[in-house]
């Protein structure tokens, strides 16, 4: 059974890429596409390319944070209803667990808890590998729309 409250697909996903204003968004700059849509998970890519590395040469972790809190928030605003509400990150934590450096990191959105007033999200990020790279969990705010 699916958790979204309607039907999406991946060609909605891309034209939300682009912003309320169309000239893109942070994921378009990353190059985060969302890929899969299952009945209960999300999945997003990232290049692992230089312009996403540290100092040092590996993906910086804030590039990770960016990458799962883009996936999770995507999923805690298909859950709800997009005409009455919409839904913003309000914590995240990362653990980061193998470092990355080139390929591609996909990231897998699970929803731990959804209710009314917020939604928690466990996402997990791999690398061309399949090896586990970091570990996030997002908690969502749900927002009421106003007039």
């Amino acid at each position: 059974m699916s958790i979204w409250h309607q039907p999406i697909t991946l060609a909605f996903c891309k034209q939300l890429d682009q912003g309320i204003n169309g000239q893109g968004t942070l994921m378009k700059t990353m190059g985060i596409e969302i890929t899969e849509i299952g009945d209960d998970y999300l999945v997003a890519t990232m290049p692992a390319i230089p312009a996403h590395h540290n100092p040092i040469g590996m993906v910086h972790g804030g590039a990770n944070v960016v990458l799962a809190e883009s996936v999770a928030s995507y999923a805690a605003n298909f859950v709800v209803d997009f005409t009455k509400f919409y839904c913003v990150g309000q914590e995240i934590s990362a653990s980061h667990l193998k470092a990355s450096r080139n390929g591609t990191l996909t990231a897998t959105a699970k929803a731990f808890h959804i209710g009314k007033r917020s939604s928690v999200w466990e996402i997990k990020i791999t690398n061309s590998r399949g090896e586990l790279c970091c570990v996030s969990k997002m908690t969502a705010a749900v927002v009421e729309r106003k007039g």
